[in-house]
């Protein structure tokens, strides 16, 4: 088997004559936690979705476990890979635990252990019976999580996943997604606007800029500013940030 669980090949994408991603070759072994970060249009979410075939490349490959997934039937590809994004889509006419026993289900699957599937992401089984409208966002996000993980695949990808949730929220969420990372041994691959969660969450930074990958370090790397400008432009934020907050103490 590779030892990469995505990689992609010379990989483009296009929109009305402008590249969203272009001819991207990329990596990504099997176990890393991995950001993808960049200005709006950068071309991240669009990589990210090249990996389950919600899009296609015009040209290249993207390969899962080293399997060109062109092949693959799409919807047998997606069951088996894990995927968050900021605007959850539970189902909102099932319970919680139909949203998260659902992939099992339609890939013939043995029933989800519901409880321990919510115990997992740090809810009560109390919640099981609920529709999402009677949960709170953290707690939404904390289904579409169990949801992502129920079918059991390695591979999970984030797309901006804490975005709408307040501070509070976000934090404690980005570690239970890390502890999960390293407890289940995913490979997870965080879409995020915010540079210092990508710094602390995650141990490789793709910074992404009109469709290129323009940057590729480990967190430590990226503040030391060996990455280049544009990297050093979206690290100054944070390090601007935790300066004005130590002169409050002072």
């Amino acid at each position: 088997m590779s030892t990469e669980a995505l990689a992609y090949e010379h990989a483009s994408r296009r929109y009305a004559g402008v590249s969203a991603v272009d001819y991207v070759s990329l990596k990504i072994e099997r176990g890393s936690f991995v950001a993808l970060v960049g200005p709006s249009g950068s071309g991240k979410s669009t990589l990210l979705r090249l990996a389950n075939r919600l899009d296609t490349p015009d040209t290249g490959r993207v390969l899962v476990d080293g399997k060109d997934i062109a092949q693959a039937d799409p919807i047998e590809l997606r069951r088996g890979i894990g995927y968050v994004f900021q605007n959850i889509g539970l189902f909102p006419h099932l319970t919680v635990a139909e949203n998260i026993g659902i992939i099992p289900r339609l890939a013939g699957h043995a029933p989800v252990d519901v409880a321990a599937a919510l115990e997992r992401v740090g809810l009560s089984s109390d919640l099981a019976g609920r529709l999402p409208a009677q949960l709170s966002g953290g707690q939404q996000q904390r289904v579409g999580i169990a949801r992502a993980l129920a079918g059991e695949g390695k591979l999970l990808l984030m797309d901006e996943p804490f975005g709408a949730l307040d501070p509070v929220t976000r934090d404690t969420l980005g570690k239970t997604v890390r502890k999960l990372h390293h407890d289940l041994g995913l490979t997870t691959i965080l879409v995020t606007h915010d540079m210092a969660e990508a710094l602390l969450l995650t141990d490789r930074i793709i910074v992404m800029a009109a469709g290129k990958i323009v940057a590729d370090a480990r967190p430590g790397e990226l503040l030391s500013g060996q990455a280049g400008p544009e990297a050093n432009a979206l690290v100054a934020v944070p390090r601007d940030q935790a300066k004005r907050l130590a002169a409050l103490l002072q």
